[in-house]
């Protein structure tokens, strides 16, 4: 009995001992097992995490791009409204009109004219317009055309490559103008040439004017400049030098599409002045690209007429007009001697196939503004930055047509 209890403790302890190992190795195991499935969720809640940042970077993105788009639209939607609106009215002014034209057409029995009263009064109105078109009415004699151009002079280098200056034509007056550039709002006065072309003299006055430029293609003429406004297609602006105010303006019809000089291609509306007056040449794409020559009436910058000529605006820098007849100057786009090489008279008294080519005398690279002063019989350009005098001979027209 002593010795049967010795061994059975010994076989308890290893049985527990045992048991205790067991025990041990489960918990290793459940604890390996817990570790691994913490790592996996870890490992996916790592990219949960990534493509939440992702689908949020998107949904930015996106809502980005639809604000761009509802910007936009916006925008669309008030351009829309607008051209909407102005349709709008277009047609109602076009119904009024329509309405009118109806009450004002007579009836059959009224339009029933004799024959012979229907041809005088076609032959009436075509009289009128070949009076119209023909000639201008001034008091002076205007029976002039160019013959030469006699020489040159070159006064002084001022401003940029383009530019414009004159003088005032008339009667009178002194004063030199300047405006350099194709775009600008300031221009300086001089009180005479002798004044102008010292190199030490400052500008008698610095006019400001109300609005910018566009081109070279200004004049001044009874102390108000005339200049095509910046920004806009075919507004002629008159501005009061004294004070320098715009004192009137005007849309000229059909003008301002494109430039009136292949070569000087910044300009759109060249203006003139001769011994007729206010005149304002442009190229209209409609008529093959060939000028277009406007009278203005000075007072009122009203429309007198207007002549389409056969002159071509393709490879012309400059033109000018002397007694209604234009002059087109030509160059080539490397500059070169300039030539007048065609010509237009309101007048129909002298023809361009009857009249020789005319040379410039040889100068820089090409004129970005010619003006033609009547009563100096003068041209005053400018060439390349330098302000240049061409003296011209005139003389009488072999025909002039009665009135």
């Amino acid at each position: 009995m002593s010795g049967i209890l010795p061994l059975f403790l010994v076989s308890l302890c290893l049985i527990v001992g045992s048991v205790q190992s067991q025990s041990s190795s489960q918990d290793a195991f459940i604890i390996q097992y817990l570790e691994r499935r913490l790592a996996q969720m870890e490992e996916r809640l790592n990219q949960c995490e990534q493509s939440t940042t992702s689908i949020t970077q998107r949904t930015y993105d996106l809502s980005s791009e639809i604000r761009g788009y509802l910007s936009t639209l916006s925008v669309l939607r008030s351009e829309v409204k607008s051209q909407m609106d102005g349709m709008s009215v277009r047609v109602d002014r076009m119904e009024r009109e329509l309405e009118y034209l109806e009450n004002k057409i007579p009836s059959q029995s009224e339009i029933e004219m004799e024959e012979a009263l229907l041809e005088q009064q076609i032959k009436a109105a075509e009289l009128d317009l070949l009076k119209r078109k023909a000639k201008i009415k001034v008091q002076n004699d205007c029976s002039t055309g160019l013959s030469q151009i006699k020489s040159l002079k070159i006064v002084k280098k001022a401003g940029d490559t383009y530019g414009s200056w004159f003088k005032d034509p008339s009667e009178g007056s002194a004063k030199i103008y300047l405006l350099s550039g194709i775009r600008n709002d300031t221009m300086l006065e001089y009180v005479s040439l002798q004044s102008f072309t010292e190199r030490t003299s400052s500008p008698a006055k610095v006019v400001q004017l109300p609005f910018h430029w566009q081109g070279s293609g200004h004049v001044v003429y009874n102390g108000f400049l005339y200049y095509h406004k910046a920004d806009t297609t075919n507004q002629i602006v008159k501005v009061d030098l004294l004070n320098g105010t715009v004192v009137d303006s005007m849309l000229l019809p059909g003008a301002g599409h494109m430039p009136v000089y292949s070569l000087n291609p910044n300009t759109y509306l060249d203006m003139a002045v001769d011994e007729l007056g206010l005149w304002v040449i442009h190229a209209d794409a409609e008529y093959g690209g060939n000028l277009v020559i406007t009278k203005l009436e000075i007072g009122t910058l009203a429309v007198e007429s207007v002549w389409d000529t056969q002159c071509r605006s393709h490879d012309a820098e400059g033109a000018f007009l002397i007694c209604g007849t234009l002059y087109v100057v030509y160059n080539t786009r490397y500059g070169g001697r300039s030539t007048i090489q065609c010509l237009y008279d309101i007048h129909d008294t002298i023809h361009s196939n009857e009249s020789p080519v005319m040379f410039f005398p040889k100068r820089y690279t090409s004129h970005s503004s010619i003006h033609y002063h009547p009563g100096d019989k003068q041209l005053y350009a400018w060439d390349d930055g330098y302000q240049t005098i061409y003296k011209v001979e005139t003389r009488k027209n072999d025909q002039v047509i009665a009135d």
